[in-house]
């Protein structure tokens, strides 16, 4: 039998990229509705198209059991998906865009410590140095932003990213967590269902409904956040969390461009030099370990 020219583990890595790439352009809409909208209501409108694309991918997938164990787990992660959600759509509506997905990146930073922690993967040193290494390329990459006047606003915005931040890295190790033992379909159907559901009724009571022309700008949130969701499920299921995690760190590249192309922000020399370490680090830490040859 031949092999497959992609074996399984860059196969993972590449449809990590992909996730990353969908959940970006995710960010730009929701940073587009947030400006108009409650940020309660579109994290609801968010979950609630996401669940009809990943509902169309369960019954496509022949409607794949829900099992009591992983409602239950998928509850909890809901819980914390649905506090990532809220302060991370909030910051959005108080830091520019390519500011919060830099202060995000704390995330993949952590999460080799959170399985650690919650999974008990082993803490590779070249997956650390390459979280490390990724960062320090985002750090290149703030370098010159324009200095902005401190406010409270301003100041309330960092620490939602920051706790979005803490809250996303557990998310992602609880997915690693259960993504071999539910499918993407079924991760993807309650990783949408289950913060639709927890943050409907806040949603309710704010009272302000979406503004109608924005009705396709949701389902195309929708359908950003379903797939990206699906990528990275079938990801998680075929690598380990701390050599996925450097890719969150792609997340700039595309954040850049889409100020570029879509709304007119020049990018700076440092973001290209950012960029530069920030791939080399994800390539790097996405190398399969070699095993020890024997002595």
């Amino acid at each position: 039998m031949l092999r497959s020219a992609l074996p399984s583990h860059y196969a993972a890595v590449a449809q990590g990229a992909a996730g990353v790439a969908l959940l970006c352009f995710m960010d730009a809409v929701i940073k587009h509705l947030v400006a108009a909208n409650d940020t309660v209501v579109v994290v609801f409108g968010r979950y609630l198209f996401a669940a009809l694309f990943a509902a169309l991918l369960w019954a496509r997938a022949g409607r794949p059991s829900l099992t009591i164990d992983a409602l239950k787990a998928h509850g909890l992660r809901g819980l914390v998906i649905s506090v990532s959600a809220v302060t991370f759509f909030w910051s959005l509506s108080a830091l520019p865009l390519v500011e919060v997905i830099v202060i995000s990146f704390l995330a993949p930073l952590m999460m080799p410590f959170t399985a650690r922690l919650m999974l008990g993967e082993r803490l590779r040193p070249r997956n650390v140095a390459a979280g490390v290494l990724g960062f320090a390329g985002v750090l290149v990459a703030s370098l010159g932003a324009p200095a902005e006047a401190a406010s409270d606003r301003r100041m309330l915005g960092i620490a939602a990213v920051l706790i979005a931040a803490v809250a996303y890295s557990v998310s992602m190790t609880m997915l690693r967590g259960r993504a071999g033992k539910d499918g993407p379909e079924v991760i993807g159907l309650l990783a949408a269902l289950i913060p639709a559901a927890i943050v409907a009724l806040p949603a309710f009571l704010t009272g302000a409904a979406p503004r109608a022309g924005d009705l396709p700008a949701f389902a195309l949130l929708g359908l950003f956040a379903a797939g990206g969701m699906h990528f990275l499920a079938k990801a998680y299921a075929g690598a380990e969390t701390q050599v996925l995690a450097p890719l969150e760190y792609t997340a700039l590249l595309w954040a850049a461009a889409i100020g570029w192309f879509l709304f007119g922000e020049p990018v700076r020399a440092p973001i290209w030099a950012g960029a530069a370490i920030i791939i080399a680090a994800c390539f790097w830490g996405a190398r399969e370990e070699r095993a020890p040859s024997p002595a």
